[in-house]
């Protein structure tokens, strides 16, 4: 692939990377509670390759062009946000300092992250509209090909940022109890917010 194409995607990519939003909430509330940030970001980032699989696929258009099957992915995605975030607001995370997590810890962190992720219908339509405009017909490579390394630059980029977050709430917040509390309800209100925006737009189809 043309580097100059590459670093036209990375560009927007980015863009879309360091804005904050339901992954960036779920690496906050995981840096508070100590030693998960890891496992939280490794099943974000998860979610987001399995997205990229399944546009790479081809499997993508073919969902996106059915109705039906593009709301139920929402309505499930939006209901299991929704949940998340109402866990978040009345449980947030505390600061942790305990070294010994349980193993079953991190699998609960990893799996929930790839859910946050995976059932996020806004991940899946982003990497669907931007992907493919991104591909060179021409290339040696592959269209799907060229959509997995487009895909995998944009999770490296996730990885870096949202590791930078998470370490990032767990060395601010660690000593600030009342703080960290505070941003893990705020971080609970906006994956609520952002669940409630995603059934007002199927609520509106209807209409």
């Amino acid at each position: 692939m043309a580097i100059n194409l590459l670093i036209a995607f990375w560009t927007v990519s980015i863009l879309f990377v360091i804005t904050p939003g339901v992954d960036w909430a779920y690496a906050i509330s995981a840096g508070m509670k100590g030693r998960v940030v890891v496992p939280a970001v490794t099943g974000l980032i998860l979610g987001h390759f399995i997205a990229t699989l399944i546009v790479a696929a081809g499997v993508g258009v073919i969902v996106s062009s059915m109705p039906l099957a593009m709301t139920t992915l929402t309505l499930i995605g939006a209901s299991y946000l929704m949940w998340i975030g109402i866990q978040l607001s009345k449980n947030p995370p505390k600061p942790d300092g305990n070294s010994a997590l349980e193993q079953h810890s991190w699998w609960r962190w990893l799996t929930k992250g790839t859910c946050v992720s995976g059932l996020n219908p806004k991940v899946f339509l982003l990497f669907l509209a931007l992907l493919p405009q991104f591909t060179d017909p021409t290339s040696d490579w592959s269209i799907s090909t060229q959509i997995v390394t487009l895909g995998l630059i944009h999770i490296i980029s996730c990885t870096i940022v949202y590791l930078i977050v998470g370490y990032s709430a767990q060395f601010i917040l660690s000593t600030r109890p009342k703080a960290a509390l505070m941003v893990g309800r705020v971080s609970g209100v906006l994956m609520i917010f952002i669940a409630l925006g995603l059934l007002a737009e199927q609520a509106t189809l209807f209409i």
